[in-house]
Protein backbone atom coordinates (compact mmCIF):
# COMPACT_ATOMS: atom_id res chain seq x y z
CA UNK A 1 0.00 0.00 0.00
CA UNK A 2 1.22 3.34 -1.19
CA UNK A 3 0.94 6.78 0.57
CA UNK A 4 -1.41 7.65 -1.72
CA UNK A 5 -3.69 5.04 -1.13
CA UNK A 6 -2.96 4.91 2.63
CA UNK A 7 -4.22 8.55 2.94
CA UNK A 8 -7.33 8.30 0.89
CA UNK A 9 -8.40 5.62 3.97
CA UNK A 10 -7.97 8.22 6.24
CA UNK A 11 -11.58 8.85 6.85
CA UNK A 12 -11.98 4.99 8.05
CA UNK A 13 -9.08 5.15 9.75
CA UNK A 14 -10.45 8.20 11.85
CA UNK A 15 -13.74 6.27 12.23
CA UNK A 16 -11.84 2.93 13.40
CA UNK A 17 -9.84 4.77 15.85
CA UNK A 18 -13.04 6.67 17.45
CA UNK A 19 -13.70 3.07 19.10
CA UNK A 20 -10.19 2.00 20.28
CA UNK A 21 -9.75 6.13 22.27
CA UNK A 22 -13.01 5.41 23.79
CA UNK A 23 -12.54 1.80 25.13
CA UNK A 24 -8.87 3.18 26.71
CA UNK A 25 -10.68 7.00 27.66
CA UNK A 26 -13.36 4.81 29.25
CA UNK A 27 -10.75 2.12 31.32
CA UNK A 28 -9.32 5.31 33.31
CA UNK A 29 -12.52 7.65 33.73
CA UNK A 30 -16.05 7.45 32.98
CA UNK A 31 -17.22 10.76 31.74
CA UNK A 32 -20.41 10.85 29.72
CA UNK A 33 -19.60 14.78 28.52
CA UNK A 34 -16.01 14.13 27.58
CA UNK A 35 -16.52 10.81 25.87
CA UNK A 36 -19.51 12.81 23.47
CA UNK A 37 -17.30 15.41 23.02
CA UNK A 38 -14.52 12.80 21.61
CA UNK A 39 -16.76 11.16 19.66
CA UNK A 40 -18.37 14.06 17.55
CA UNK A 41 -14.95 16.20 17.21
CA UNK A 42 -13.51 12.60 15.58
CA UNK A 43 -16.88 12.21 13.57
CA UNK A 44 -16.29 15.75 12.28
CA UNK A 45 -12.89 15.66 11.69
CA UNK A 46 -13.29 12.34 9.84
CA UNK A 47 -16.24 14.25 7.46
CA UNK A 48 -14.11 16.66 6.73
CA UNK A 49 -11.74 14.52 5.68
CA UNK A 50 -13.76 12.93 3.31
CA UNK A 51 -15.59 15.99 1.80
CA UNK A 52 -12.23 17.63 1.23
CA UNK A 53 -10.74 15.05 -0.86
CA UNK A 54 -13.09 15.46 -3.62
CA UNK A 55 -12.02 16.02 -6.98
CA UNK A 56 -9.07 13.57 -6.43
CA UNK A 57 -7.85 10.52 -7.97
CA UNK A 58 -10.00 7.74 -7.42
CA UNK A 59 -7.48 4.89 -5.13
CA UNK A 60 -8.02 1.09 -5.24
CA UNK A 61 -6.67 -0.26 -2.00
CA UNK A 62 -6.72 -3.78 -2.77
CA UNK A 63 -9.33 -5.32 -4.81
CA UNK A 64 -11.92 -4.68 -1.32
CA UNK A 65 -12.35 -0.87 -1.23
CA UNK A 66 -12.31 1.72 -3.57
CA UNK A 67 -11.93 5.19 -2.74
CA UNK A 68 -13.58 7.65 -5.36
CA UNK A 69 -15.42 11.10 -5.16
CA UNK A 70 -18.89 8.39 -5.15
CA UNK A 71 -17.28 6.79 -1.70
CA UNK A 72 -16.13 10.12 -0.55
CA UNK A 73 -19.45 11.86 -0.93
CA UNK A 74 -21.37 9.41 0.57
CA UNK A 75 -18.99 8.89 3.14
CA UNK A 76 -19.11 11.87 4.67
CA UNK A 77 -22.85 12.50 4.61
CA UNK A 78 -22.86 9.22 6.42
CA UNK A 79 -20.12 10.77 9.16
CA UNK A 80 -22.68 13.92 9.41
CA UNK A 81 -25.74 11.73 10.25
CA UNK A 82 -23.70 9.99 12.44
CA UNK A 83 -22.31 13.11 14.01
CA UNK A 84 -25.82 13.96 14.70
CA UNK A 85 -26.90 10.77 15.92
CA UNK A 86 -24.26 11.30 18.58
CA UNK A 87 -24.95 14.53 19.61
CA UNK A 88 -28.77 14.11 19.85
CA UNK A 89 -27.63 11.19 21.90
CA UNK A 90 -26.42 12.89 24.95
CA UNK A 91 -29.28 14.65 26.24
CA UNK A 92 -31.18 10.79 26.05
CA UNK A 93 -29.04 9.19 27.59
CA UNK A 94 -28.54 11.75 30.33
CA UNK A 95 -31.71 11.13 31.09
CA UNK A 96 -32.34 7.37 30.95
CA UNK A 97 -31.04 5.45 33.41
CA UNK A 98 -28.17 3.19 31.54
CA UNK A 99 -25.17 3.02 31.03
CA UNK A 100 -24.14 5.83 28.51
CA UNK A 101 -20.06 5.34 27.47
CA UNK A 102 -19.94 2.03 25.61
CA UNK A 103 -22.78 3.53 23.75
CA UNK A 104 -20.62 5.71 21.61
CA UNK A 105 -18.12 2.71 21.10
CA UNK A 106 -21.10 0.95 19.18
CA UNK A 107 -22.24 3.86 17.50
CA UNK A 108 -18.73 4.78 16.01
CA UNK A 109 -18.70 0.31 14.70
CA UNK A 110 -22.06 0.94 13.16
CA UNK A 111 -20.44 3.85 11.45
CA UNK A 112 -17.41 2.01 10.37
CA UNK A 113 -19.46 -0.83 9.07
CA UNK A 114 -21.88 1.94 6.96
CA UNK A 115 -18.77 3.71 5.53
CA UNK A 116 -17.13 0.30 4.54
CA UNK A 117 -19.98 -1.15 2.79
CA UNK A 118 -20.06 2.52 0.71
CA UNK A 119 -16.71 2.04 -0.44
CA UNK A 120 -17.42 -1.89 -0.92
CA UNK A 121 -16.02 -2.66 -4.17
CA UNK A 122 -16.11 -6.59 -3.51
CA UNK A 123 -18.61 -9.16 -2.07
CA UNK A 124 -16.42 -10.12 0.75
CA UNK A 125 -15.81 -6.15 1.71
CA UNK A 126 -19.82 -5.41 1.78
CA UNK A 127 -20.38 -8.81 3.76
CA UNK A 128 -17.65 -7.50 6.42
CA UNK A 129 -19.24 -3.98 6.45
CA UNK A 130 -22.48 -5.03 6.73
CA UNK A 131 -22.26 -7.42 9.24
CA UNK A 132 -20.23 -4.63 11.05
CA UNK A 133 -22.87 -2.42 11.40
CA UNK A 134 -25.06 -5.07 11.89
CA UNK A 135 -23.85 -6.48 14.76
CA UNK A 136 -23.03 -3.17 16.21
CA UNK A 137 -26.93 -1.95 15.81
CA UNK A 138 -28.42 -4.79 17.53
CA UNK A 139 -26.93 -4.03 20.97
CA UNK A 140 -27.64 -0.18 19.89
CA UNK A 141 -31.70 -1.55 19.32
CA UNK A 142 -31.65 -2.86 22.58
CA UNK A 143 -29.36 -0.44 24.42
CA UNK A 144 -32.32 0.52 26.93
CA UNK A 145 -33.25 -3.32 27.68
CA UNK A 146 -32.28 -2.44 31.45
CA UNK A 147 -34.44 0.77 31.61
CA UNK A 148 -37.36 1.09 33.81
CA UNK A 149 -39.39 3.04 31.38
CA UNK A 150 -39.12 0.84 27.73
CA UNK A 151 -37.29 -2.30 28.92
CA UNK A 152 -40.10 -4.88 27.59
CA UNK A 153 -40.83 -2.78 24.36
CA UNK A 154 -37.09 -2.08 24.32
CA UNK A 155 -35.82 -6.02 24.39
CA UNK A 156 -38.38 -7.13 22.01
CA UNK A 157 -37.20 -4.72 19.38
CA UNK A 158 -33.42 -5.57 19.98
CA UNK A 159 -34.22 -9.41 19.44
CA UNK A 160 -36.81 -9.05 16.62
CA UNK A 161 -33.64 -6.92 14.56
CA UNK A 162 -31.25 -9.90 15.72
CA UNK A 163 -33.02 -12.63 14.38
CA UNK A 164 -34.36 -11.22 11.29
CA UNK A 165 -31.04 -9.86 10.13
CA UNK A 166 -29.11 -12.91 10.80
CA UNK A 167 -32.03 -14.47 8.33
CA UNK A 168 -31.40 -12.02 5.85
CA UNK A 169 -27.67 -12.41 6.22
CA UNK A 170 -27.69 -15.88 5.57
CA UNK A 171 -30.05 -15.11 2.16
CA UNK A 172 -27.18 -12.75 1.28
CA UNK A 173 -24.18 -14.67 2.24
CA UNK A 174 -25.51 -18.01 -0.05
CA UNK A 175 -26.24 -15.43 -3.08
CA UNK A 176 -22.85 -14.84 -2.64
CA UNK A 177 -21.51 -18.20 -2.36
CA UNK A 178 -23.18 -19.13 -5.45
CA UNK A 179 -22.62 -15.74 -7.48
CA UNK A 180 -18.95 -16.73 -6.58
CA UNK A 181 -19.92 -20.58 -7.78
CA UNK A 182 -20.60 -18.78 -11.04
CA UNK A 183 -18.13 -16.45 -11.59
CA UNK A 184 -14.82 -17.52 -9.51
CA UNK A 185 -14.47 -13.87 -7.82
CA UNK A 186 -15.86 -11.85 -5.47
CA UNK A 187 -15.22 -8.26 -7.24
CA UNK A 188 -19.06 -7.09 -8.12
CA UNK A 189 -18.17 -6.62 -11.92
CA UNK A 190 -18.31 -10.14 -12.22
CA UNK A 191 -15.51 -10.69 -14.33
CA UNK A 192 -15.56 -14.49 -15.13
CA UNK A 193 -12.19 -16.16 -15.31
CA UNK A 194 -10.00 -16.61 -18.95
CA UNK A 195 -12.14 -20.43 -19.38
CA UNK A 196 -15.52 -18.66 -18.99
CA UNK A 197 -18.00 -19.26 -16.29
CA UNK A 198 -17.77 -22.64 -14.15
CA UNK A 199 -21.22 -22.90 -13.85
CA UNK A 200 -24.90 -22.68 -15.54
CA UNK A 201 -25.78 -19.21 -15.38
CA UNK A 202 -29.42 -20.26 -13.26
CA UNK A 203 -26.85 -20.29 -10.16
CA UNK A 204 -25.69 -16.51 -11.15
CA UNK A 205 -29.54 -15.47 -11.58
CA UNK A 206 -30.61 -17.66 -7.95
CA UNK A 207 -27.43 -15.94 -6.32
CA UNK A 208 -28.48 -12.23 -7.38
CA UNK A 209 -32.02 -12.71 -6.43
CA UNK A 210 -30.54 -14.13 -2.84
CA UNK A 211 -28.24 -10.70 -2.87
CA UNK A 212 -31.11 -8.91 -3.35
CA UNK A 213 -33.59 -10.13 -0.90
CA UNK A 214 -30.71 -9.61 1.84
CA UNK A 215 -30.33 -5.78 0.55
CA UNK A 216 -34.31 -5.80 -0.03
CA UNK A 217 -34.20 -6.61 4.18
CA UNK A 218 -31.69 -3.77 5.08
CA UNK A 219 -33.83 -1.01 2.88
CA UNK A 220 -37.63 -1.70 4.46
CA UNK A 221 -38.77 -2.97 1.13
CA UNK A 222 -41.81 -4.99 1.07
CA UNK A 223 -42.32 -7.97 1.53
CA UNK A 224 -38.83 -7.56 3.75
CA UNK A 225 -39.70 -5.26 5.39
CA UNK A 226 -41.39 -6.65 8.80
CA UNK A 227 -38.75 -5.50 11.38
CA UNK A 228 -39.32 -2.19 10.39
CA UNK A 229 -42.07 -0.41 12.70
CA UNK A 230 -41.64 -2.45 15.45
CA UNK A 231 -37.87 -1.86 15.49
CA UNK A 232 -38.45 1.73 14.71
CA UNK A 233 -40.74 2.07 17.78
CA UNK A 234 -38.57 0.07 20.00
CA UNK A 235 -35.40 1.47 19.89
CA UNK A 236 -34.03 4.82 21.26
CA UNK A 237 -35.10 7.97 18.90
CA UNK A 238 -31.17 8.25 18.25
CA UNK A 239 -31.00 4.61 17.36
CA UNK A 240 -34.01 4.94 14.85
CA UNK A 241 -32.45 8.12 13.53
CA UNK A 242 -29.42 6.18 12.33
CA UNK A 243 -31.16 3.36 11.19
CA UNK A 244 -33.25 5.43 8.90
CA UNK A 245 -30.91 7.59 7.78
CA UNK A 246 -27.29 6.36 7.48
CA UNK A 247 -27.80 2.44 7.35
CA UNK A 248 -30.38 3.26 4.38
CA UNK A 249 -27.68 5.35 2.14
CA UNK A 250 -24.66 3.19 3.09
CA UNK A 251 -26.86 0.14 1.86
CA UNK A 252 -28.27 1.88 -0.89
CA UNK A 253 -25.29 3.11 -2.34
CA UNK A 254 -23.60 -0.63 -2.42
CA UNK A 255 -26.64 -1.72 -4.24
CA UNK A 256 -25.92 1.13 -6.52
CA UNK A 257 -22.03 0.56 -7.59
CA UNK A 258 -23.39 -3.32 -7.63
CA UNK A 259 -26.12 -2.92 -10.06
CA UNK A 260 -24.00 -0.60 -12.47
CA UNK A 261 -22.02 -3.48 -13.15
CA UNK A 262 -24.79 -6.04 -14.04
CA UNK A 263 -25.06 -7.48 -16.99
CA UNK A 264 -26.34 -10.02 -19.02
CA UNK A 265 -29.70 -11.80 -18.49
CA UNK A 266 -30.07 -11.48 -14.98
CA UNK A 267 -30.37 -7.91 -15.42
CA UNK A 268 -33.89 -8.68 -16.37
CA UNK A 269 -34.59 -10.35 -13.23
CA UNK A 270 -33.34 -8.18 -11.00
CA UNK A 271 -35.37 -5.23 -12.86
CA UNK A 272 -38.53 -7.28 -12.53
CA UNK A 273 -37.88 -7.64 -8.48
CA UNK A 274 -36.84 -3.96 -7.96
CA UNK A 275 -40.14 -3.07 -9.99
CA UNK A 276 -42.70 -5.21 -7.62
CA UNK A 277 -40.99 -4.35 -4.57
CA UNK A 278 -40.71 -0.29 -5.34
CA UNK A 279 -44.66 -0.68 -6.35
CA UNK A 280 -45.23 -2.53 -3.16
CA UNK A 281 -43.11 -0.60 -0.76
CA UNK A 282 -44.82 3.12 -2.55
CA UNK A 283 -48.71 1.64 -1.88
CA UNK A 284 -48.77 -0.75 1.31
CA UNK A 285 -46.02 1.63 2.99
CA UNK A 286 -47.95 4.98 2.22
CA UNK A 287 -51.60 2.73 3.19
CA UNK A 288 -50.06 0.75 6.45
CA UNK A 289 -48.95 4.47 7.52
CA UNK A 290 -52.25 6.35 7.32
CA UNK A 291 -53.19 3.66 10.55
CA UNK A 292 -50.30 4.24 12.50
CA UNK A 293 -51.06 6.33 15.96
CA UNK A 294 -47.42 6.37 17.30
CA UNK A 295 -45.00 9.09 15.62
CA UNK A 296 -42.64 6.51 15.24
CA UNK A 297 -44.26 3.84 13.92
CA UNK A 298 -45.85 6.08 11.10
CA UNK A 299 -42.38 7.12 10.21
CA UNK A 300 -41.13 3.59 9.78
CA UNK A 301 -43.71 3.18 7.34
CA UNK A 302 -43.10 6.19 5.79
CA UNK A 303 -39.28 5.25 5.54
CA UNK A 304 -40.92 2.12 3.78
CA UNK A 305 -42.79 4.40 1.16
CA UNK A 306 -39.74 6.64 0.20
CA UNK A 307 -37.32 3.65 -0.11
CA UNK A 308 -39.67 2.67 -2.41
CA UNK A 309 -39.75 5.88 -4.01
CA UNK A 310 -35.50 5.41 -4.52
CA UNK A 311 -35.97 2.55 -6.76
CA UNK A 312 -36.84 4.28 -9.41
CA UNK A 313 -33.46 5.02 -10.51
CA UNK A 314 -32.34 2.01 -9.73
CA UNK A 315 -34.67 0.29 -11.69
CA UNK A 316 -34.08 3.44 -14.23
CA UNK A 317 -30.38 2.79 -14.97
CA UNK A 318 -31.55 -1.42 -16.53
CA UNK A 319 -33.40 0.99 -19.33
CA UNK A 320 -31.58 3.98 -19.65
CA UNK A 321 -28.60 4.53 -22.12
CA UNK A 322 -24.58 4.87 -20.82
CA UNK A 323 -25.12 8.36 -22.00
CA UNK A 324 -28.44 8.88 -19.57
CA UNK A 325 -27.08 6.49 -16.74
CA UNK A 326 -25.67 9.45 -14.85
CA UNK A 327 -29.01 11.03 -14.19
CA UNK A 328 -30.50 8.39 -12.25
CA UNK A 329 -27.49 8.21 -10.56
CA UNK A 330 -27.38 11.39 -9.91
CA UNK A 331 -30.80 11.88 -9.15
CA UNK A 332 -30.39 8.35 -5.83
CA UNK A 333 -27.61 10.63 -4.61
CA UNK A 334 -29.50 13.76 -4.24
CA UNK A 335 -32.43 11.80 -2.91
CA UNK A 336 -31.10 9.70 -0.49
CA UNK A 337 -28.84 13.18 0.75
CA UNK A 338 -31.99 14.67 1.14
CA UNK A 339 -33.78 12.19 2.85
CA UNK A 340 -31.45 11.68 5.07
CA UNK A 341 -31.57 15.82 6.24
CA UNK A 342 -35.15 15.71 6.59
CA UNK A 343 -35.57 12.10 8.56
CA UNK A 344 -33.04 13.29 11.21
CA UNK A 345 -34.75 16.73 11.45
CA UNK A 346 -38.12 14.91 12.85
CA UNK A 347 -36.08 12.42 14.81
CA UNK A 348 -33.74 14.88 16.51
CA UNK A 349 -37.48 16.45 17.83
CA UNK A 350 -38.62 13.24 19.26
CA UNK A 351 -35.56 12.73 20.94
CA UNK A 352 -34.87 16.09 22.68
CA UNK A 353 -39.03 15.37 23.39
CA UNK A 354 -38.38 11.69 24.56
CA UNK A 355 -35.58 12.99 26.79
CA UNK A 356 -38.19 14.73 28.90
CA UNK A 357 -41.14 12.35 28.67
CA UNK A 358 -40.65 9.45 27.56
CA UNK A 359 -44.70 9.49 26.37
CA UNK A 360 -43.49 11.44 23.03
CA UNK A 361 -41.39 8.18 22.23
CA UNK A 362 -43.80 5.15 23.39
CA UNK A 363 -47.34 6.89 23.37
CA UNK A 364 -49.64 7.84 20.67
CA UNK A 365 -50.06 11.06 18.63
CA UNK A 366 -52.49 12.58 21.32
CA UNK A 367 -49.25 13.43 23.11
CA UNK A 368 -47.85 15.83 21.09
CA UNK A 369 -51.75 17.91 20.94
CA UNK A 370 -50.87 21.31 21.17
CA UNK A 371 -47.08 21.31 21.13
CA UNK A 372 -47.35 24.65 19.01
CA UNK A 373 -47.99 26.37 21.70
CA UNK A 374 -45.85 24.90 24.09
CA UNK A 375 -43.24 24.38 22.55
CA UNK A 376 -43.20 26.52 19.65
CA UNK A 377 -39.35 25.84 18.38
CA UNK A 378 -39.68 21.95 18.26
CA UNK A 379 -42.97 21.90 17.13
CA UNK A 380 -41.89 24.18 14.07
CA UNK A 381 -39.15 21.71 13.36
CA UNK A 382 -41.40 18.75 12.96
CA UNK A 383 -43.52 20.54 11.55
CA UNK A 384 -41.28 21.39 9.00
CA UNK A 385 -39.62 17.85 8.70
CA UNK A 386 -43.20 16.76 7.79
CA UNK A 387 -43.55 18.81 5.05
CA UNK A 388 -40.23 18.21 3.65
CA UNK A 389 -41.03 14.12 3.65
CA UNK A 390 -44.49 15.34 1.76
CA UNK A 391 -42.43 16.85 -0.68
CA UNK A 392 -43.32 20.55 -0.41
CA UNK A 393 -41.31 23.38 -2.35
CA UNK A 394 -38.69 25.17 -0.50
CA UNK A 395 -38.07 21.96 1.54
CA UNK A 396 -35.38 19.42 0.81
CA UNK A 397 -38.00 16.78 0.41
CA UNK A 398 -39.04 18.85 -3.27
CA UNK A 399 -35.67 18.66 -4.77
CA UNK A 400 -35.57 15.22 -4.15
CA UNK A 401 -39.11 14.07 -5.59
CA UNK A 402 -38.15 16.71 -8.40
CA UNK A 403 -35.16 14.33 -9.37
CA UNK A 404 -37.00 11.05 -8.64
CA UNK A 405 -39.84 11.99 -11.20
CA UNK A 406 -37.05 13.32 -13.96
CA UNK A 407 -35.59 10.17 -13.65
CA UNK A 408 -38.80 8.09 -14.50
CA UNK A 409 -39.75 10.28 -16.95
CA UNK A 410 -36.35 10.14 -18.70
CA UNK A 411 -36.72 6.07 -18.34
CA UNK A 412 -40.59 6.05 -19.35
CA UNK A 413 -40.81 4.06 -16.11
CA UNK A 414 -44.95 5.40 -15.95
CA UNK A 415 -45.98 2.39 -13.92
CA UNK A 416 -43.54 3.51 -10.88
CA UNK A 417 -44.22 7.35 -11.71
CA UNK A 418 -47.97 6.80 -11.15
CA UNK A 419 -47.37 4.87 -8.47
CA UNK A 420 -45.10 7.22 -6.85
CA UNK A 421 -47.07 10.12 -7.46
CA UNK A 422 -50.20 7.88 -5.64
CA UNK A 423 -48.27 7.25 -2.77
CA UNK A 424 -46.99 11.13 -2.83
CA UNK A 425 -50.75 12.01 -2.52
CA UNK A 426 -51.18 9.29 0.44
CA UNK A 427 -48.49 10.70 2.22
CA UNK A 428 -49.68 14.18 2.02
CA UNK A 429 -52.59 13.06 4.01
CA UNK A 430 -50.91 11.34 7.21
CA UNK A 431 -48.05 14.26 7.45
CA UNK A 432 -50.59 16.83 7.52
CA UNK A 433 -52.51 15.08 10.31
CA UNK A 434 -49.49 15.28 12.22
CA UNK A 435 -49.39 19.03 11.89
CA UNK A 436 -52.73 18.87 12.86
CA UNK A 437 -51.88 17.65 16.04
CA UNK A 438 -49.42 19.43 16.50
CA UNK A 439 -51.69 22.79 16.08
CA UNK A 440 -54.65 21.69 18.28
CA UNK A 441 -55.35 21.85 21.67
CA UNK A 442 -56.18 18.48 23.14
CA UNK A 443 -59.98 17.50 23.27
CA UNK A 444 -61.35 17.97 26.47
CA UNK A 445 -61.57 14.18 27.37
CA UNK A 446 -58.49 13.20 26.77
CA UNK A 447 -56.05 16.14 28.53
CA UNK A 448 -52.45 16.28 28.00
CA UNK A 449 -50.39 17.91 31.01
CA UNK A 450 -47.17 18.71 29.20
CA UNK A 451 -44.30 18.93 31.53
CA UNK A 452 -42.21 21.65 31.22
CA UNK A 453 -39.03 21.28 29.38
CA UNK A 454 -36.07 23.34 29.35
CA UNK A 455 -33.47 22.42 26.52
CA UNK A 456 -29.63 22.79 26.44
CA UNK A 457 -27.78 25.25 24.18
CA UNK A 458 -26.27 22.77 22.21
CA UNK A 459 -30.19 20.61 21.88
CA UNK A 460 -31.37 24.09 20.70
CA UNK A 461 -28.01 24.66 17.54
CA UNK A 462 -28.53 20.58 16.63
CA UNK A 463 -32.34 21.59 15.62
CA UNK A 464 -31.15 25.07 14.23
CA UNK A 465 -28.42 23.38 12.36
CA UNK A 466 -30.80 20.54 10.68
CA UNK A 467 -33.81 22.80 9.83
CA UNK A 468 -31.05 25.42 8.21
CA UNK A 469 -29.86 21.92 6.08
CA UNK A 470 -33.24 21.29 5.15
CA UNK A 471 -34.13 24.41 4.21
CA UNK A 472 -30.79 25.02 2.59
CA UNK A 473 -31.01 22.06 -0.07
CA UNK A 474 -35.01 22.97 -0.79
CA UNK A 475 -34.05 26.77 -1.50
CA UNK A 476 -30.86 26.38 -2.79
CA UNK A 477 -29.56 22.96 -4.02
CA UNK A 478 -27.38 23.94 -6.34
CA UNK A 479 -23.71 23.31 -4.38
CA UNK A 480 -24.94 20.10 -3.13
CA UNK A 481 -25.77 19.02 -6.88
CA UNK A 482 -22.61 19.87 -8.18
CA UNK A 483 -20.80 17.65 -5.56
CA UNK A 484 -23.11 14.63 -6.75
CA UNK A 485 -22.23 15.70 -10.44
CA UNK A 486 -18.78 15.79 -9.39
CA UNK A 487 -18.95 12.35 -7.29
CA UNK A 488 -20.26 10.53 -10.23
CA UNK A 489 -18.52 12.21 -13.35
Amino acid sequence: MNWLELTSLMPLLLVASISVILLLLIAFVRDHKLTCWVTCIMFVMAAYWALTEMGNTAQQVTPLLIMDDFSRLLIGVVLLVSLACAWMSYAYLEAADEIREEYYVLLSLAALGACVLVASNHFASMFIGLELMSVSLFAMVGYMAHSKQQAHMTLEAGVKYMVLSGVSSSFLLFGVALIYAYAGNLTIDLVVSADGPRLHSGYLEIGAALLLVGVAFKMSWMPFHMWTPDVYQGAPAPVTSFLASAVKVAVFAFAMRWLMMAQGDYLTLLLLGLTIMAALSMVVGNLLALRQDNLKRLLGYSSIAHMGYVIITLAATATLGPDSISTALEGAAVYLITYASMTMLAFAVISQLASKDQRFESGTLIHYSGLLFQQPWLASALILAMLALAGMPLTAGFIGKYYLVLVAVESELWLLLSLLILGSALGLYYYLRVILVLCKTAVDDQPIDHRIMVFSGGEKLLLLLLVLATLWLGIYPTPVIEWVQLAIA
